[in-house]
């Protein structure tokens, strides 16, 4: 038997955001321009909790989120999500560094396609994630969102240029 997921809404300073959740685990957030997995409408604890940590990180009272994860995905997706986390609040990496920092140096396109299934963008902050030749490339909140995430965390040294997509 398949869960039911519950969601919510938020407003955020780069577009409305649906969060979703099951069994009390945070599992995705989208953007509410992209499609969206069908669900509940119905607020649950780590749904307030999520909506509250996102206001203090776009308020710039919060760095890290403490939140009840469950992403779905396949062992290497998982093993870049995790990874994503370890790259400091206001600092940039490119795939193939974080490809290295996974001891998987070959794998840079590899790292980029996980990135880009990331369920729980911004909590897992793929937007982080940079061009080797440090121009932005694709987000699925896309390039704009980014670039404030970016801004946002004091990394907007990021380049404004064309997106390349090492994917």
């Amino acid at each position: 038997m398949a869960l039911t997921l519950s969601y919510v809404t938020t407003r955020s300073p780069i577009g409305t955001l649906r969060l979703y959740a099951a069994l009390d685990q945070l599992v995705g957030v989208y953007f509410t321009d992209r499609a969206a997995p069908d669900g509940v409408r119905r607020r649950t604890g780590v749904l307030d909790e999520t909506a509250a940590q996102l206001a203090e990180y776009f308020a710039g009272r919060r760095r890290d989120f403490a939140l009840d994860l469950a992403p779905r995905g396949t062992g290497f997706q998982q093993l870049v999500w995790q990874a994503l986390v370890r790259i400091p609040y206001g600092e940039t990496r490119s795939y193939g560094e974080l490809a290295r920092s996974i001891g998987r140096p070959a794998a840079s396109r590899a790292v980029g396609a996980a990135n880009g299934q990331n369920p729980i963008p911004i909590i897992l902050p793929c937007h982080r994630l940079i061009g080797a030749n440090g121009d932005l490339t694709k987000y699925g909140g896309g390039l704009d969102a980014k670039r404030w995430l970016l801004d946002h965390e004091g990394a907007g040294a990021a380049s404004a240029g064309p997106a390349g997509d090492v994917r």
